[in-house]
């Protein structure tokens, strides 16, 4: 069985390597990109079962790029997390209104994100 990929958009390049580590520890297959524009060209060119988006991104933010996958068909059922610094309740609505699929706050326990992904791709 093939691993499950995911690709991880965050712009604090320490970030990335602690949770590529992690999440490769519990099998996945990880892909990272640091801004908006380079998560969208990703996501359209490697089709990952899911993808952990900051909001807060350089080039194009994370609403933007969870907007523009929702919308369009090809990319749609990829399951998008959102993992940001934005707590607000505002924030979490709009969340909600493009469609992603769960919505976790930083600081974050890796078992929390664990779980979600689990339950939104697991086996």
């Amino acid at each position: 069985m093939a691993k499950k990929r995911i690709l991880l958009v965050e712009d604090e390049t320490d970030l990335v390597r602690a949770m590529q580590v992690r999440l490769e520890a519990a099998g996945y297959d990880v892909l990272a990109a640091y801004d908006g524009q380079e998560a969208l060209e990703k996501a359209k060119k490697e089709k990952p079962d899911l993808i952990v988006l900051d909001l807060l991104l350089p080039k194009m933010d994370g609403y933007k790029v969870c907007g523009l996958l929702k919308k369009d068909t090809r990319y749609a059922k990829i399951p998008i997390v959102i993992l940001t610094a934005k707590a607000q309740e505002e924030d979490r609505k709009l969340g909600k209104e493009l469609d992603a699929d769960a919505y976790i706050t930083k600081p974050f326990d890796y078992q929390v994100i664990l779980s979600k992904i689990e339950e939104l791709i697991g086996e």
